[in-house]
């Protein structure tokens, strides 16, 4: 699996939002603020997370962008997916994307392959946005825009 960029920003855009749920919307100035994602790129990526039911935004001065479910119902995996497709290194091993290989019955290293793709799986499938948010409300603060709960 080869993280894009779009992945990575979505994926923060995603952590931001989490960090702040439930209590508001937040602007994209605000998300592109605190995660170093720039602004023009961070609409494209809010838009498709929107579309794939991910987020909901309300216009105002009040609106924003909100997470469409709890974090905790949200895996990276999902993310990922929407974002930059089938988690598998290579296609004759995907679970979503299959193409036929024709070295697949007697290829050495597709075992391998599967493996890497199972346990890359796993781990994106088992961890939620609300397990990244705890992690993150741990760290030193770095600025952006999170406030403690209280």
């Amino acid at each position: 699996m080869r993280l894009s960029t779009r992945g990575e920003y979505a994926s923060r855009a995603m952590l931001e939002l989490s960090l702040n749920w439930p209590r508001r919307p937040l602007h994209i100035r605000d998300i592109s603020q605190a995660q170093h994602i720039p602004e023009r790129f961070l609409e494209q990526i809010l838009l498709l997370l929107k579309r794939a039911g991910y987020l909901r935004s309300k216009k105002g001065p009040h609106g924003g962008y909100h997470l469409a479910r709890p974090p905790a119902e949200i895996t990276v995996a999902e993310v990922i997916r929407v974002m930059d497709g089938p988690l598998a290194p290579i296609d004759c091993v995907s679970v979503t994307a299959h193409e036929v290989c024709p070295l697949e019955a007697t290829c050495g290293l597709r075992w391998l392959w599967k493996d890497v793709r199972d346990a890359v799986a796993r781990i994106l499938e088992r961890t939620t946005f609300a397990d990244l948010a705890r992690r993150a409300r741990r760290l030193p603060a770095a600025g952006g825009i999170r406030k403690k709960k209280r």
